[in-house]
């Protein structure tokens, strides 16, 4: 179905029971937030908020809740954009297939962006920052923040929307040293079309300008995180998965949406930083204060009875995993293709998606030798880390799977897959000294870190440990099995080094003959094996590769490090590290009585 608004899809919402209309009084400080999170937690519907204290306008939330919802309310236009995708991907499909392929034509008109001199909706109203709901979502945040923003910028050598950029960098509207209604934050992190857009400006001394849309058609909000393929741009993209061209004209120089809710436009001039931050942000930590780039507010407007999108991020899962399992769907196939010999990848999202790869690609080297060992997927491994937003991997697993037995998103039999055909002693690439996610604080500095490859192939060389074998047990560290052959053991009681000493000489036989591959060192062993999640944040989001991994009789030759015995993950939280998100007790009894009331 093609919505024209975000009140149209709301209103699509309503009628088939998926929206839940929050009518008292309720507070952008924290206590949107709660609720958010307490209905997404709960499966439940897109929340309208219709009496936001200290502001005229409605807000609207958890509207992807689901991947069942999002998959609803983009019905009409998901297989019309998974059969372009699939066209531009293989040209040649148009040929085989040739009346599928005149089917898809008309939703390819709508990837034309509609310049449109009506831009009376969106221009209703002038505005001010102060207006527009203030919603701080954690407690440590440094402010109220925009966290479903499009950030649109121009190309100062080929300016237009056709050489545009559409991204989801979010916003601090205040707080900090923001002059209010002045000033707000622009935070974008490494390997983002806005970077390149503002180091060209300002090698021309140019400001660079960015405007800001809010709300409007959902298909707007999918298109800023949409990693697409080379040559299609958002505002293509949002055309098709709208159903309709995506409207636009300029003021003052301007980029303006015409369908969104509301507009902010402003201009970041070469070298003017201030501290943006703190924001509890989508890895379940705080991603803190550091200087980032200062835009001044040229005009903000709204439409007649705006409504304000937003959504709430922390640990995974949460809305934005919908986003992901959304992308996936419509582009799986494009990366695949993209890297040859790469058959599936995940990036895995309760490890907050940056952190942890899992692949599996071919083995098409040297199928003549009896010796299967890790060739061609150390190739697809590296062409990986070249790519995109997928080169902000941190741990990258890979296999191959001759008999296509397993699924990346089947994590703990990847893992146990993997596992049992690790060779520790070559298997293990790190990557020191490179760059790691802005919002990743496991590193030495800030976008600064290590990565390390994990490439496993072959014949099974050993069966996994399914509980914890006396040998670890006469150690009295508290040790519980996650998974098989990984075992979390307490860091209160053993260190990395004390774990090296005490099994001195036993890494070959701990590994082959009892099955031991990983130690997790955490502060509470029987939470991280409570759940494979559990596990999955805290070891992947608190270790830096080069610092925190080690091995039970581990040597280096000739620069390659590795192990004769299991890996130790030092999973803990370090002094350097960015405290976690917390709940705040008090809202929570506060949303307690006003969700009892509508049944959550």
């Amino acid at each position: 179905m093609s919505y024209s608004s975000l009140e149209a899809c709301l209103l699509d919402l309503e009628r088939t029971g998926q929206l839940l209309r929050i009518k008292e009084q309720v507070d952008p400080y924290l206590e949107m937030a709660a609720i958010h999170l307490r209905v997404f937690e709960q499966k439940g519907p897109a929340i309208l908020f219709e009496n936001v204290k200290g502001s005229k306008f409605r807000a609207a939330s958890n509207i992807f809740g689901t991947i069942e919802r999002s998959q609803f309310i983009f019905r009409d236009t998901l297989p019309k954009v998974k059969q372009l995708i699939d066209i531009k991907i293989d040209p040649t499909a148009a040929i085989k297939n040739p009346l599928k392929s005149l089917a898809a034509l008309p939703a390819a008109l709508n990837a034309l962006p509609n310049k449109n001199p009506i831009s009376k909706p969106v221009l209703f109203e002038e505005i001010n920052i102060s207006d527009l709901p203030l919603i701080h979502h954690w407690s440590m945040d440094g402010g109220a923040f925009v966290t479903l923003p499009q950030v649109y910028t121009e190309d100062a050598d080929k300016p237009g929307i056709g050489n545009s950029n559409l991204g989801m960098y979010r916003i601090q509207l205040n707080g900090n040293e923001y002059i209010l209604n002045k000033e707000v934050g622009l935070h974008y992190q490494l390997h983002r079309g806005i970077g390149v857009h503002q180091t060209k400006a300002n090698k021309k001394g140019l400001p660079l300008k960015v405007s800001c849309f809010v709300g409007g058609p959902p298909a707007h909000s999918v298109a800023a995180v949409m990693p697409l393929p080379e040559g299609m741009s958002e505002m293509n993209f949002a055309g098709v998965l709208a159903g309709k061209r995506f409207g636009y004209t300029y003021k003052d120089g301007f980029c303006i949406s015409t369908d969104a809710d509301f507009v902010i436009t402003g201009e970041v001039f070469p070298g003017e930083n201030k501290p943006e931050g703190p924001f509890g942000d989508h890895l379940g930590y705080y991603s803190l204060q550091h200087p980032f780039p200062v835009m001044k507010v040229h005009k903000v407007y709204a439409r007649k009875n705006a409504i304000w999108a937003f959504t709430v991020v922390g640990r995974p899962p949460q809305e934005d995993t919908s986003f992901g399992q959304l992308i996936h769907s419509m582009t799986g196939s494009a990366v695949s293709n993209e890297i040859p010999g790469l058959k599936e990848v995940h990036a895995v999202d309760a490890a907050g998606v940056h952190p942890l790869l899992l692949a599996i690609g071919s083995e098409r080297y040297t199928p003549y030798l009896q010796n299967k060992k890790p060739a061609e997927i150390l190739t697809i491994a590296n062409h990986i880390l070249g790519t995109g937003q997928l080169s902000l991997a941190k741990f990258v697993f890979i296999t191959a799977d001759d008999t296509n037995q397993i699924s990346t998103h089947e994590v703990p039999a990847y893992f146990k897959f993997l596992l049992e055909r690790i060779d520790l002693n070559s298997d293990i690439h790190f990557y020191t000294k490179t760059t790691m996610d802005t919002l990743d604080y496991s590193g030495e500095n800030l976008n600064a870190g290590s990565k390390v490859v994990i490439a496993a192939y072959g014949d099974v060389k050993r069966s996994l440990a399914n509980s914890v074998p006396n040998e670890i047990q006469h150690l009295h560290v508290n040790a519980k099995l996650i998974l098989p052959g990984i075992i979390a053991l307490d860091a209160a009681l053993i260190n990395t080094k004390g774990l090296q000493e005490k099994l001195k000489g036993q890494g070959a036989n701990l590994l082959n003959e009892l099955g031991v591959v990983m130690f997790i060192l955490t502060e509470n062993p029987t939470w991280m094996a409570e759940d494979s999640n559990n596990f999955l944040w805290a070891c992947f989001t608190r270790t830096n590769p080069s610092h925190d991994m080690e091995g039970v009789d581990s040597f280096i030759n000739q620069k390659h490090w590795g192990s004769n015995g299991p890996l130790i993950f030092d999973a803990t939280i370090k002094k350097h590290h960015a405290p976690p998100v917390v709940k705040n007790a008090a809202i929570e009894k506060k949303v307690d009585v006003l969700l009892a009331k509508y049944g959550y």
